[in-house]
C-alpha cells in the first residue's frame, strides 16, 4: 500500500459546504471524491470529464461582432451618401414626406 500525503487546498466556503453535503448523500467524504477525481483523471489521462465555453458564448460574441462590422458598414455607406451629418429631424421629415408621396400616388390609382 501506498503512503498517504495530505493535500492542502483553499475553495470558497459556500462550495466546500455544498460539495459536502453532495457527497455525502452519495456515501462519500470530500476526501474520497477528490481522491476519485485524481485517480480516474491520471486513469484517462485526461479530465474526467468535458470542459468548455459554453457555446452561446461563441454565438453571442460572433453575434457581438457582426454587429460591429453592421454598425461600422452603415457609418461608412452614411458618409459616402452624405447622409452622417443628417439631424434625426431631417431624417423624420424625410420620411414623412415620403410616406406622403406614397399615399398621394395610392389615392391616384
Amino acid at each position: 500500500m501506498s503512503k498517504t500525503v495530505n493535500l492542502s487546498i483553499r475553495m470558497d466556503q459556500d462550495l466546500k459546504n455544498e460539495a459536502d453535503q453532495m457527497f455525502k448523500e452519495l456515501g462519500l467524504g470530500l476526501t474520497t471524491a477528490i481522491t476519485m477525481f485524481v485517480r480516474q483523471s491520471v486513469r484517462e489521462r485526461k479530465i474526467p470529464f468535458e470542459i468548455s465555453l459554453r457555446e452561446n458564448d461563441h454565438e453571442l460574441e460572433r453575434l457581438r461582432l457582426d454587429a460591429i462590422k453592421a454598425v461600422a458598414e452603415i457609418r461608412q455607406e452614411a458618409q459616402e451618401n452624405g447622409l452622417d451629418k443628417i439631424t434625426l429631424d431631417e431624417l423624420n421629415d424625410e420620411i414623412r414626406a415620403m410616406r406622403a408621396e406614397r399615399k398621394a400616388r395610392e389615392d391616384c390609382a
